[in-house]
């Protein structure tokens, strides 16, 4: 069990109230600067920590967990993900894991349908044009859009967040349908008006939008890849606020490209902050910088379950946002 007051170790800036919150708590070590800690570093901090907070830009993979010190007995991430820990060679070493579920459901859901009516009404195409004095005026076949109302949206990864994406797309007048590991209960599936599909395949051939909102595992990993995405009808959208694994994004590029697939919002990429360039290019992409969870007040939430699952540890207790790899 790890000491009355640990040394909790923040690999990230957090917002203030977190921070003062958290040296009220513990022995914590902040960050003076908010860039991602060099691995030697992240190494050092695992080796001199009781209670590790990281967050997804912190990859701690199986190697960084075999030079942690004995101090060190849980990760408290901050952040709902956690693709990016070995969560089971964590739980070989002793070292328990936590995460921040449900604080980002409804800002993530926001964001993806802000990112399906940019793409669909060519919101970003206006912008530009406004910024740039180019704009002459209303016209008839000016800007010319999707109508949300009738439209047939699948969700993929019906979870707390892709529930949220449905109940705001219903209140739009969209066909609901939806692909997940397990159907939902009868009474949730009558509530949302969501029809289950356990093919993803004729599901994504068959949906006019499509949202992604399952989470990274190896068996989400390109999810949707090249042939998948050639299933989808070539005036479909895809939308991403989810992990930029779940799509193969050299294949959906090429496809983007060909006019195979009408547009595409991504809030995540495969590579991180590599994007693939040649999606910077294309007017029917909306590409935007992580910004799903970035709300103040969905940070300080999430700040605060990372507070509660460390006091809660350091009191002798489970953590009750603790991950086990039967999760994932």
């Amino acid at each position: 069990m790890a000491p009355e007051r640990p040394t909790v170790v923040v690999t990230r800036r957090l917002p203030a109230q977190v921070e003062a919150r958290m040296g009220e708590l513990f022995d914590v070590r902040l960050r003076d600067d908010d860039t991602p800690l060099p691995r030697e570093a992240l190494a050092k901090a695992m080796r001199e920590a009781d209670v590790l907070v990281p967050t997804i830009t912190d990859r701690i993979d199986a190697g960084l967990i075999a030079q942690a010190g004995p101090r060190l007995r849980l990760i408290a991430n901050y952040g709902a993900g956690v693709d990016h820990i070995d969560v089971e060679t964590a739980r070989q070493r002793g070292i328990l894991v936590s995460n921040t579920p449900g604080v980002i459901t409804d800002d993530t859901a926001d964001m993806a349908m802000a990112l399906i009516l940019a793409v669909t009404r060519r919101i970003p195409e206006g912008l530009a044009a406004m910024q740039s004095g180019d704009w002459q005026g209303w016209a008839p076949t000016a800007f010319l859009g999707g109508r949300l109302a009738g439209r047939r949206l699948g969700i993929l990864g019906m979870g707390r967040i892709g529930q949220a994406v449905a109940r705001r797309a219903r209140a739009f007048g969209c066909q609901l349908h939806y692909h997940n590991r397990r159907q939902l209960r009868p009474e949730i599936e009558q509530e949302l008006g969501a029809r289950y599909w356990e093919s993803l395949d004729q599901m994504v051939a068959r949906v006019d939008i499509l949202s992604i909102n399952c989470p990274h595992t190896p068996s989400t990993f390109h999810l949707m890849n090249a042939r998948r995405l050639k299933l989808m009808k070539s005036d479909a959208v895809i939308v991403n606020t989810s992990r930029g694994e779940v799509i193969d994004e050299n294949a959906l590029t090429r496809m983007l490209r060909a006019g195979e697939i009408a547009g595409a919002g991504l809030d995540v990429y495969e590579h991180g902050t590599g994007v693939n360039p040649r999606l910077r290019e294309l007017k029917n992409v909306v590409l935007l910088p992580h910004m799903g969870s970035a709300t103040r007040e969905g940070r300080i939430e999430m700040g605060e379950k990372v507070i509660l699952n460390v006091k809660t540890f350091a009191d002798g207790h489970r953590p009750p946002d603790q991950v086990v790899p039967a999760m994932l």
